[in-house]
């Protein structure tokens, strides 16, 4: 390390934005820039499939435990309208994208990070660990999204694009760090620099977890989670849904909330309907939708659902009777069920009958 980059570093605290899921993986890696005295910054974006539940607090508690300061990102709108229908490297096993949206990230946390007066990025990546993403190869492929990024104007004060002050990388993507497999791979420009001492990251790779759950032990930690299944779009039930609405018609930001909860059917003319399982899935189906329309069972208890708005009457018909089916209507008993700007008289259909218009059970 140069005089003159040491002396840079001991003249300010260096600050770390840091991809933050709520996992393990991403929690050792921000402890361990902690533990150099490095300020961490933990970036909890929100791309519109993640839990169901509200995790806000746990994401609170997690990242505190590890000594870093927790700042929520919400980037739906955008990964649906840029990202998810068209990523350069394709989908995994169901319908992520995950090396598109690891690289869009990282592209907003280097907004953040400009923002923040921070110095580099970092995420909880191990070597291997996954299939689709976490390959070297994959990993690479990240970095060269990133690295097509830093012509952005915003850039112009964290780097030298013409290499003449060896202060600053040439690149964006030079600025990222992988914690956890950090020893495996090329040492990063904030490794080179003397911001990050090497020698304190880690060489973990595949899909081992003996090494995570020690270190949970060691600094007994309350808070983590267990590995996996934090992206509904890894979930089969969210990914064939999506694979279906998207081959019968343009899928919508509308779609979002229906995509990720409750019964989707399959209407016989080819019209597709939605019904909530409980009050919270209920809840979140209520928003105005622009190509469905809900349907209303009055003083009937039952359960918000929801049928496009170009189905034909046959299947509108139907879709009533399977709504009715599953609220505590009698089932000889006929009942005005409106939708939309429609009512119609029904009488409930069982729901075993209902059973074969879903698209999965």
């Amino acid at each position: 390390m140069s005089a003159s980059l040491r002396q840079d570093k001991d003249s300010k605290k260096i600050k770390a934005v840091a991809l933050f899921s709520g996992g393990l993986d991403s929690m050792i890696s921000m402890h361990l820039l902690q533990k150099q005295g490095i300020e961490v910054y933990a970036l909890n974006f929100n791309i519109g499939f993640g839990s169901n539940k509200d995790k806000s607090e746990y994401f609170k508690n997690a990242s505190s435990q590890v000594g870093a300061k927790l700042i929520q990102v919400d980037i739906k709108k955008q990964f649906f309208d840029e990202v998810l229908f068209k990523p350069k490297y394709g989908y995994g096993r169901f319908f992520n994208p995950c090396i598109d949206c690891h690289a869009n990230m990282f592209r907003f946390a280097f907004y953040k990070m400009v923002e923040l007066g921070a110095s580099f990025a970092i995420s909880g990546e191990v070597l291997g660990q996954r299939p689709k993403s976490q390959r070297k190869d994959a990993l690479n492929q990240v970095k060269k999204l990133v690295s097509e990024l830093s012509s952005e104007p915003i850039f112009d004060s964290i780097l030298s694009r013409d290499g003449s002050d060896p202060s600053k990388p040439k690149s964006l993507d030079e600025l990222i760090l992988r914690p956890m497999s950090a020893k495996l791979l090329e040492p990063s420009f904030p490794e080179k620099a003397g911001w990050v001492d090497r020698e304190r990251l880690l060489d973990v790779s595949g899909r081992g977890r003996s090494l995570q759950l020690g270190y949970v032990t060691q600094n007994n930690w309350k808070y983590h989670e267990k590995p996996g299944g934090g992206c509904l779009l890894t979930d089969l039930g969210v990914s064939t849904k999506l694979k279906d609405l998207s081959k019968h018609r343009k899928v919508v930001f509308d779609d979002l909330s229906m995509l990720k909860v409750g019964r989707y059917l399959v209407l016989p003319e080819g019209a597709r309907c939605v019904i909530a399982r409980n009050e919270e899935e209920s809840i979140k189906l209520e928003s105005p939708h622009s190509l469905m329309e809900h349907i209303s069972l009055g003083d009937v208890v039952g359960p918000v659902a929801l049928v496009e708005k170009d189905a034909s009457k046959a299947d509108k018909k139907l879709a009533c009777q399977i709504v009715l089916g599953y609220s505590k209507a009698s089932k000889d008993k006929l009942y005005d069920v409106k939708l939309g700007q429609e009512v119609y008289e029904v009488s409930p259909l069982a729901k075993e009958e209902a059973h074969k218009y879903l698209l999965f059970t």
